[in-house]
């Protein structure tokens, strides 16, 4: 499937060119973005133009808009007959913009070359009120992982601010959160009907304004909670907290509560999700007929690096039940699994086995945590009635069904595929899955059959995990288990190198200056990987981003589920010193430490990390040699 093999007209068009060759003299719908256009199932506005296209209805996107000229791109495609999408792309453009101290970023991975600056900050907000502005009487729908994320009373790290529903910044008339295929086909089917785009009220998944004294649609399906107002959360952080635990619940549940908030005379109302989609509905997301490749005007521009990254890969499934506080994933696209048929995704493997560039080599067979694949309760009953947000936090939960014979099988079956020479697990595995001491109710030979055949058959040198702290009181603040596990992993992994006589590396991944997580606690950190051998370098120093507990934490001081006061390292220099622990090994630090431990009185501290220099040498060698 080579670039030279395609018509433009294969691509969803995105000038006046374009249409014209498909002959369409108007659109439906016209999509902004602030991603470049690539074609392929891991780009949102592709999924999302594709869904409208096999709906029969005429869809262009126009990505990366210039705001800052005489707004030609918003203009030259004229108005659609049904509504403007906005989303700002495949990450929260502030998360793509900044580093976690602030700093600005010099790339941007989802833009031709790599290149900075060709989206604002705050994009959806700021294409929405352009398209507000220019075309008053047209609807404006938001959507994607900015609007989604922002969808209540939120803290932005960036502005340092507790900001409103993003429909107040943004001037939109809807919102879709989550993972948005279902409503939006709902959309799609009602205007089509010819239901006013108005009287779009009771739609799943969705939010809106609507005056404060004006009556709720009514759904007789529906209960209401109402949060704290926005004018509460700003004069009461604990509020603020409190609110959250009903947001992180109700966007978790199955059968969930319709979420209603006061701001400023209006009332922002969040309808309750979708149920999680069925096999049918996610296969036939993926099986549209993308080109799985980057619009033909970016040829000359230079590679986009978020598509190399995933150009021979395949998403498995939707969704995490692992609830970690720090993760935006469950509060996107939802708890409970969604999962691919085999079928769709050995037909997908078939697809990139085709693609111009394949060297027989599948980069990634994952999804947001690689090994949580057709995972669901046991009984469905009681997952029907469970508010828990992690199935696998603070113990994994004995409804959950953890056989991961079926993710096995479709190892085997892509490793049985002749152009496949080898399928890399690039996604994070969670390890402590495969702990048969944390997975007591599993099947120890299950958990060894698949870490045997991960390490053995789809690990390129190196496995990632994420432990991310050694500390348990922050573990636990965390939603993750006990660092004992990752211990126990370590041995499986070792002993599964010496059985077949590899030289694998275990990866790694930690974060500092989480919530509870204390200064001592990071040198405990260095002191413990550095006994295992690690010289760690997947490291994270803690970004407060929306919709997260540890953010909530973070902002407020106090957790959501208990309101107990939580200390949180927030000053710019404590949060340095805090990831400076993870470099232990680099000579610029090491006096710092010195005086840093000897200050805090942690000599026993001092000699595991920086032991006399006859020791140092002894030590670094052990490092290197794991």
């Amino acid at each position: 499937m080579d670039k030279g093999t395609h018509h433009i007209s294969e691509w969803l068009p995105t000038t006046k060119k374009e249409l014209k060759l498909r002959g369409w003299d108007n659109l439906d719908i016209i999509l902004f973005s602030g991603d470049a256009y690539v074609d392929h199932p891991a780009f949102g506005a592709a999924v999302i133009g594709r869904i409208v296209e096999s709906m029969g209805l005429k869809i262009a996107i126009v990505p990366q808009p210039n705001w800052t000229d005489d707004l030609r791109d918003f203009k030259k495609l004229g108005k659609p007959n049904l509504f403007f999408g906005v989303t700002a792309g495949c990450m929260d453009p502030m998360v793509n913009h900044y580093t976690a101290g602030k700093r600005r970023r010099s790339n941007d991975a989802y833009t031709p070359g790599g290149e900075a600056g060709f989206r604002p900050d705050y994009a959806t907000s700021v294409y929405s009120n352009i398209l507000k502005e220019l075309f008053p009487d047209v609807p404006v729908v938001i959507g994607g992982i900015e609007a989604s994320l922002r969808r209540v009373t939120h803290y932005d790290y960036w502005s340092n601010t507790l900001k409103p529903s993003i429909l107040h910044d943004s001037k939109a008339d809807l919102l879709i959160y989550g993972m948005g295929e279902q409503p939006l086909r709902e959309i799609i089917t009602l205007l089509e009907k010819g239901v006013p785009f108005d009287s779009l009220k009771t739609i799943n998944q969705t939010a809106y304004l609507q005056p404060t004294a004006k009556t709720l649609p009514k759904n007789k399906n529906w209960e209401d909670l109402e949060l704290s107002s926005h004018e509460v959360c700003l004069k009461d952080k604990k509020k603020f907290a409190a609110n959250f635990k009903y947001v992180e619940q109700e966007s978790n549940k199955l059968f969930a509560n319709r979420l209603l908030q006061n701001f400023n005379g209006q009332k922002l109302v969040i309808n309750p999700p979708f149920q999680t989609m069925t096999e049918k509905e996610i296969d036939a997301s993926f099986d549209l007929p993308y080109t799985r490749l980057p619009h033909p005007k970016y040829n000359k521009r230079g590679a986009i690096p978020a598509f190399e990254m995933i150009k021979f890969s395949v998403n498995m499934h939707r969704g995490c039940f692992g609830g970690c506080s720090f993760c935006t994933i469950s509060a996107h696209q939802g708890k409970f699994i969604a999962s691919r048929s085999q079928n769709s995704i050995l037909k997908e493997v078939e697809k990139v086995t085709e693609m111009d560039g394949f060297k027989g080599y599948l980069s990634d067979l994952g999804g947001p945590s690689a090994n949580m694949y057709k995972m669901k309760g046991k009984v469905q009953s009681i997952c029907d009635k469970c508010v828990s947000p992690s199935c696998i936090s603070p113990t994994i939960c004995h409804n959950l069904d953890t056989s991961h014979k079926p993710l096995t099988e479709i190892y085997k079956a892509v490793n049985n595929n002749p152009k496949v020479k080898k399928a890399f697990v690039g996604s994070g595995i969670r390890y402590d899955m495969l702990v048969p001491e944390f997975n007591k109710k599993a099947d120890p030979n299950d958990l060894l059959e698949y870490t045997e055949q991960v390490v053995k058959n789809h690990v390129s040198g190196r496995l990632k995990v994420a432990p991310e702290h050694t500390s348990d009181d922050v573990l636990k603040v965390m939603r993750k288990p006990s660092f004992k596990y990752f211990h126990s992993f370590k041995k499986t992994f070792e002993s599964i190198n010496k059985k077949y006589n590899l030289n694998q590396k275990l990866i790694p991944y930690f974060i500092s200056s989480h919530p509870a997580c204390k200064l001592e606690d990071m040198a405990n950190l260095a002191a413990e990987t550095k006994d295992m051998g690690f010289q760690l370098e997947q490291v994270n120093d803690f970004t407060p981003t929306p919709m997260t507990v540890a953010t909530v934490i973070y902002y407020s001081g106090y957790h959501p589920y208990t309101l107990k006061e939580i200390k949180t390292p927030i000053n710019p220099a404590e949060k340095k010193e805090q990831n400076r622990f993870f470099f232990w090994y680099k000579k610029e630090n090491q006096s710092w430490i010195r005086n840093t431990l000897t200050k805090a009185d942690r000599k026993d501290l001092l000699a595991k990390l920086l032991p006399g220099k006859a020791n140092q040498k002894s030590h670094k060698k052990n490092a290197q040699r794991h």
